[in-house]
This record gives C-alpha cells, sequence and structure tokens, in this order.
C-alpha cells in the first residue's frame, strides 16, 4: 500500500519545525515507517542548493528554477520511494512554500509555477498540509529571540511576510481539503493536540 505524504508549512517563526521531529515520533508510534526530510534541501545535492538559496544574492527567477530544481532531485531519491514502499513522508515545506514565497514574497507570476509545478511533481500533491499562521511579527520576535544569524530569507521586512502569509492562505481557499490551518501562536500542548486530531480526522 502506499504511504502518505504529509507536508509542514508557515512563514519563518511559525514554529513548524518544532512540530516537525514530534510528528514523526508520534506516526511512529502508531507503527508507522516515517521519513522526516525538508525543503529546500532533502539530498545532498539538494543541501548544496539549500545552502545557495539562503546565502547567495539572485534574481528571483532564478531562487524559483533552483527551488524546484531541488524539489526534482527531493521527489526523485526520497519522497516517491518512500511512499511506494508504504513509508509516510513528513517534509518541513514543499511546494506551497514556492507559491508563498516566491509568488507571494517576491512577485513572482503564479503562472510561471503552476508550470513548474505540473511538470516537476507530475501529479504528486501531499494528503495533508498543516500550515502554522501566525502574524509576521510574533513570527519575528521569535527568530530574533533564538539568537541564531537570520539566513536570507529570515532578513526581509515584515511586509514581505504579510505577502507570503497571505499567499499560503490563498492556498489554503484554492485546496480546502488537505489543508488544516493550525494557530501557531496557541500553547505547544494545544498544538499538538489539535495535530493529533487532525490525523485521525484525516483517517491516517
Amino acid at each position: 500500500m502506499r504511504g502518505r505524504f504529509i507536508t509542514l508549512e508557515g512563514i519563518d517563526g511559525a514554529g513548524k519545525s518544532t512540530h516537525h521531529a514530534w510528528l514523526a515520533d508520534y506516526l511512529r508510534a502508531l507503527g508507522k515507517e516515517v521519513v522526516c526530510t525538508r525543503e529546500p534541501g532533502g539530498t545532498a545535492l539538494g543541501e548544496k542548493l539549500r545552502a545557495l538559496l539562503l546565502s547567495e544574492p539572485m534574481h528571483r527567477e532564478t531562487e524559483v528554477l533552483l527551488m524546484f530544481a531541488a524539489r526534482r532531485e527531493h521527489i526523485d531519491q526520497v519522497i516517491e520511494p518512500a511512499l511506494q514502499r508504504g513509508a509516510w513522508v513528513v517534509s518541513d515545506r514543499f511546494t506551497d512554500a514556492s507559491f508563498a514565497y516566491q509568488c507571494g514574497g517576491r512577485g513572482v507570476p503564479t503562472s510561471k509555477l503552476d508550470a513548474l509545478e505540473a511538470w516537476v511533481l507530475d501529479g504528486l500533491a501531499p494528503d495533508l498540509t498543516f500550515l502554522f499562521d501566525i502574524a509576521p511579527e510574533v513570527a519575528r520576535q521569535r527568530l530574533a529571540g533564538t539568537g541564531v544569524a537570520p539566513d536570507r530569507f529570515e532578513q526581509e521586512k515584515a511586509e514581505f511576510f504579510g505577502r507570503v502569509r497571505a499567499a499560503y492562505l490563498q492556498r489554503v481557499s484554492a485546496f480546502p481539503w488537505r489543508f488544516a490551518v493550525i494557530d501557531a501562536a496557541a500553547p505547544i500542548d494545544s498544538i499538538k493536540n489539535l495535530l493529533e486530531k487532525t490525523i485521525a480526522k484525516f483517517g491516517i
């Protein structure tokens, strides 16, 4: 039986990474084989491209193309093989992030990403996507409190993240059957409880 594909999305500082490992452990406790991964990255080549994307200035369309190049390798080497053998894939970001950051944030026309998505994904889509939604100003406060130097995306202004958040919510409206919106400002235990209930609701 083919496995399931779960993605976690949200603006930087929303806290999705905090719940990534927890969700994988929860699914393993249910007896599932789980593959944890992330985007950009997930493969040896993808991690090299990630380093470039997070540090080097580049044209916005170069950014898009590198994201999808990393994604093609990710699908071929990690996601599809895992799903085919019945494993569950839990990914920190996937294509929704490109529509949010590169279309919403950078202003790349959606039509260009639609074409890349059709070509690169070839029909692949998450079974369930958790969107960790939070006000950009709260997310920025969280990032500032980590003491970690911000990457190229985290250095963007609040207006950028406002556009990214709006683009994410547009994706929710377009694909309501696979999205579950999480109030990322809620207490961690409340979020975990909601994740559990959503997994059960989706019949996973």
